[in-house]
This record gives structure tokens, C-alpha cells and sequence, in this order.
């Protein structure tokens, strides 16, 4: 999953790196090093070279002069300790704990490269933008110890960048445990995106976790939907309420919110069929569906391949009927990941589930920090 951007962000990570370790070797060869060590501090260092000599250099008569001065014995007096390689020790701290200051042409050119990474995979421009500003904020202008890795210094400010754009995910279960059942899901979206497939694993997911389940067909416009259903229906074992082929979807779905009430089921997930945002009969269809259902959840169903399709769709389903969540199918077969990315930052409404295969099973929650480390091959 997301194969060629995960690739392409190690890359891009280790050039951040390098370019920082660069600047770093650069200053230090040009001696930025020694203006960087207070005046003060050499002062007290070039005081304690001189000391030392002076220590090193008593001879044996000043020792009996001063034993004598002191009636004591030469054997008890001796040289002051040298406080050996003091000026070395004390340059070895202000180099190991020493910090440079980045600017933005230390890292200029990694971070044109990572603005092209993330547009060539299909991430929106706004959501590019959100990213690469961030990093600069986490980058330029901030103080870095040398002894610090340059490559995980810069893995942090990426995850942070997207971690930004990403946002929370969206956990059903704890959504249906914090509300009053039975909680009504409605799943919208285009044509082929694979809504009818996505319900019925949401629905085995639910089963595997506890909860009852009942599925309202209310896409009565496509043929065979209703036995596409039926048959995914019975193999999860879930109650399916259908009517005929052509009938008011709007009524199915009171008969199915109707079913769960009076058997105490605890979700209702209910399937519409694919339409578009320019088709005005089909979205006043919807918006009456929403009206009669009154949809605790409104999920936008697209595919992840779409990329940025798929979120400027989801923009335009938002701004007519609303929004609350989004699945993202085949997430499996993306080798880009720029919907999962950008569709959240788009919209502002957290990603549910990923679709990841042709299985049942093949549904996971959407994790933003799990899928971010996944990115970045590392658990930061």
C-alpha cells in the first residue's frame, strides 16, 4: 500500500540529511565552530594553560622553599595537580553539545524535491502546501545538537507535517458505544466505487465486534443491486430489507431504520446507488433519502486509486449533501496514497476505513499515526 510514495519519502528523508549534515560539515570547516565559543570561555581556558605550565614548571628548590616557609617536611608538599586536558575537555562539550541554527537554504533543495514527490503522487495542491510549510516551520530557524541524527531530525518534522494534514481518524465502534441505537450509517458516493462490496464488510467487521447488524437496499436503481446485496447479505449472515427493483429508496430505508428498532439491532447501514454531484434529480433524491432516514453517519464511499479525483469528488458530495466520514476502496492497489492523504485536509472530515482487498475481512480503521509510520518505515 502506497508502495512508490513510501519509496520516495525514505529517499527524500535521507537527502534532508544529508543536506543538513552538509551544512554543518561546511560550517565547521570554515571555522564557525570557534566564533560560536563564548569569548568568555576562552579567556578561561587560555588562564588554565598558562596555570598549568606554571604548575609543571616548579623545581625542586621552590618545593623546599616552601616547606621550609611552611615547617613542614619537602615530602609533604607538592606541585598543584594539573587539571589535565582541561582546554581539550571543556572544546569537546562545546562541540558534542554544540547546536547550529538552520536555515532555508541548508535544506532548499530537498524540500523542492519533496514538494514534486508529494504532486507527482497525486496529493492536493493545498494539502502540499500545508506539508512544506510545516516542515519549514519545523526546520529553518530552529537549533539542532550535532549529535542528533539528521535523518530522524527530519523524519520527526514529516511526520508532523502530515500527522497536520491527516487529523484524527474515525473510530466506529466508539461512536456506536457513546450513542443512542440503532445508529443509522448511510453510504454514498459515484458510481463503481464500491459501496455495495464496502457495506457488507463494515457489516462483517461490526459482526466480528459485537454489534447486530441490519442493511437497508435502497439503491433500487441499478439492476441486480438488490441481489448483489441479498447474496453479500447471507454470506456475512446479516438481515437485509429490500424492496422491488424502481421502488422509493427513501422507503426502504424507513423500513430498514423501522426493522432495527423493533429488534433492538444496534446499527443500520444503509447502501444508495452511485450517483454524481452535477445530477440535480439523483442529489434531491439523496437529500430526501437523509430527510425520511435522518443518518446518524453519512459516509462518502471513493476509490483510493482515483486520487486527486477522488478528493475533488468528495468536495463537491461534501458542499451538496454533506459529509461526515469517507472509505477509501481499493487502498490495496495505490501505490501513490495522495486521496488518503489529502481527502481529510480537503474536506475536513476524518477517513473511516480503508478497503485493502476483495475479502470480507479486507476492511481495516483508518489509523492516520499507523499509516504515517508506515510511510516513513519507522515507529517515531
Amino acid at each position: 500500500m502506497f508502495k512508490s510514495l513510501k519509496e520516495k519519502l525514505k529517499g527524500v528523508s535521507k537527502k534532508f540529511g544529508s543536506s543538513i549534515d552538509e551544512s554543518i560539515a561546511n560550517e565547521s570547516a570554515t571555522g564557525d565552530l570557534q566564533k560560536e565559543i563564548p569569548s568568555a570561555v576562552l579567556e578561561v581556558t587560555e588562564t588554565q594553560q598558562k596555570a598549568e605550565t606554571k604548575t609543571n614548571s616548579f623545581s625542586e628548590n621552590q618545593i623546599l622553599h616552601d616547606a621550609d616557609e611552611l615547617s613542614v617536611s619537602p615530602a609533604e608538599v607538592s606541585p598543584t595537580e594539573p587539571k589535565k586536558a582541561s582546554f581539550a575537555k571543556k572544546l569537546k562539550v562545546l562541540v558534542t553539545e554544540r547546536e547550529i541554527l538552520l536555515s532555508e537554504k541548508d535544506i532548499q533543495e530537498p524540500l523542492d524535491e519533496l514538494e514534486m514527490i508529494l504532486l507527482e503522487n497525486d496529493v492536493a495542491f493545498d494539502a502540499v502546501d500545508t506539508i512544506i510549510s510545516h516542515m519549514k516551520k519545523s526546520i529553518v530557524g530552529q537549533k539542532r545538537k550535532l549529535r542528533t541524527s539528521s535523518e530522524d531530525f527530519v523524519k520527526i518534522a514529516l511526520k508532523e507535517a502530515l500527522m497536520e494534514v491527516l487529523g484524527e481518524g474515525f473510530s466506529l465502534t466508539e461512536y456506536i458505544n457513546l450513542h443512542e441505537k440503532p445508529v443509522k450509517i448511510l453510504f454514498t458516493g459515484v458510481n463503481g466505487a464500491g459501496k455495495t462490496t464496502t457495506i457488507a464488510k463494515v457489516a462483517h467487521y461490526l459482526k466480528n465486534n459485537g454489534y447486530s447488524v441490519v442493511i437497508g437496499s435502497g439503491d433500487t436503481f441499478r439492476a441486480g443491486a438488490n441481489e448483489q446485496m441479498k447474496t453479500h447479505a447471507e454470506r456475512v449472515g446479516v438481515k437485509v430489507i429490500n424492496h422491488q427493483e424502481g421502488a422509493d429508496p427513501s422507503a426502504v430505508l424507513f423500513d430498514a431504520v423501522s426493522y432495527a428498532k423493533a429488534h433492538n439491532i444496534d446499527v443500520v447501514l444503509a447502501d444508495t446507488a452511485g450517483r454524481f454531484h452535477n445530477r440535480a434529480n439523483l442529489m434531491n433524491q439523496l437529500e430526501k433519502i437523509r430527510r425520511v432516514m435522518k443518518p446518524d453517519i453519512v459516509a462518502y464511499v471513493d476509490e483510493a486509486v482515483a486520487g486527486n479525483d477522488a478528493v475533488i469528488r468528495a468536495e463537491e458530495f461534501n458542499n451538496a449533501v454533506g459529509t461526515d466520514t469517507v472509505v477509501l476502496t481499493k487502498a490495496d492497489m495505490d501505490t501513490k496514497g495522495g486521496a488518503a492523504i489529502s481527502i481529510t485536509h480537503t474536506i475536513k472530515k476524518p477517513i473511516m476505513f480503508l478497503g485493502v482487498g476483495q475479502g470480507y475481512d479486507d476492511v481495516i480503521p483508518f489509523e492516520p499515526e499507523k499509516i504515517v509510520n508506515e510511510l516513513l518505515g519507522a515507529d517515531i
